[in-house]
């Protein structure tokens, strides 16, 4: 009678909850190119920072405020801030994640016969997605990816808009001569930024990719790493091509229980090529990554970064074996 009761009682809720949605969209970025933004003034006490601005940590909750000539982000341990003229492009959109994240799924596993699983399917809400790429003094690519309230981001864009100016004259000699192998510094690998040809990625997907690779290879004992723009003379060059994205949806995949490991995944396939400084490819590599479960869908990224440094940190192993056994044997 109880599982009657109980039934019956997930069933009438979950009749009056609002659809959940699976699609992570982007929308069309902001683009202005060497043109300055400007701002009117915007705010938001409710931000986390996922990552990639500088000095911030990573899902610091703060505030994020946008000025007439300024972004900042004033978290927990630190305020960071970037000036409007160095962004290259902004992005919003938006997923559909479980309330409350990991305290939500620890509520949904103390309701009794299995009825967590029918929670999920109202237990859920619009998170935004605001993405932020910019050039640092040395003209570094960089990325920053703030989880907002639902709507907000989309009320950020508007009040930014680009102000077109004249191109800077380019100067013939500066970096169009070709870099010397004599100049190219041992240990070092320049990350292109991730191309994604047709693919439906997100923005804050794609950018997100990158600033994991970075910060994962920057952990590898004795290797020095270059952002795109920033240095050309290293000893690698690491290119990312998207290949394939499928969104899925967290939400689905906690409402179907057991078959939820089957059932709204979230797939992301990238292209990993390596080449010295001569041109040479010297690995190659597609990578594919699957995010199942109660999960949210953009821990897919850090797994695919995790493996692109994997690969890369076993084949410079390699390479490196190869090398030595060379030298003993001359």
């Amino acid at each position: 009678m109880l599982r009657l009761l109980h039934a019956g009682f997930v069933l009438s809720v979950v009749a009056t909850s609002v659809p959940f949605s699976n699609s992570v969209q982007a929308a069309t970025p902001v683009t202005p190119g060497s043109a300055v933004i400007q701002s009117s003034g915007w705010s938001s006490t409710h931000a986390v920072h996922v990552l990639g601005m500088p000095d911030a940590k990573a899902k610091d909750h703060g505030t994020l405020t946008i000025t007439p000539q300024r972004l900042t982000f004033t978290g927990s341990s630190a305020t960071s801030t970037i000036d409007l003229a160095s962004i290259v492009a902004l992005s919003a959109g938006d997923e559909r994640v479980e309330l409350w994240g990991m305290k939500g799924r620890l509520m949904r596993m103390a309701v009794p016969y299995g009825g967590g699983a029918a929670f999920a399917t109202f237990m859920h809400h619009q998170r935004d997605m605001l993405t932020v790429e910019f050039v640092d003094s040395r003209g570094g690519y960089h990325g920053s990816v703030f989880f907002l309230p639902g709507n907000e981001a989309e009320e950020a864009l508007r009040t930014i808009t680009p102000s077109t100016v004249p191109h800077q004259p380019v100067d013939p000699n500066d970096a169009s001569a070709p870099c010397s192998l004599a100049a190219v510094k041992a240990n070092s690998i320049l990350v292109k930024r991730p191309e994604f040809g047709q693919t439906d990625l997100p923005a804050a997907y794609r950018v997100l990719v990158y600033e994991h690779v970075i910060e994962r290879l920057r952990k590898v004992a004795g290797t020095e790493v270059y952002r795109d723009g920033d240095e050309k003379c290293s000893q690698y060059t690491m290119q990312l091509s998207m290949t394939a994205f499928k969104p899925g949806s967290q939400v689905k995949r906690a409402s179907m229980g057991p078959a939820g490991f089957f059932v709204g995944t979230t797939k992301m396939t990238v292209n990993l090529e390596v080449t010295d400084a001569k041109g040479t490819t010297v690995l190659r590599d597609p990578i594919d990554a699957t995010q199942r479960g109660e999960s949210e869908s953009v821990n897919v990224i850090d797994t695919i970064a995790k493996q692109v440094v994997k690969k890369w940190t076993r084949e410079e192993k390699t390479r490196e074996q190869k090398r030595m056994q060379k030298d003993a044997s001359v």
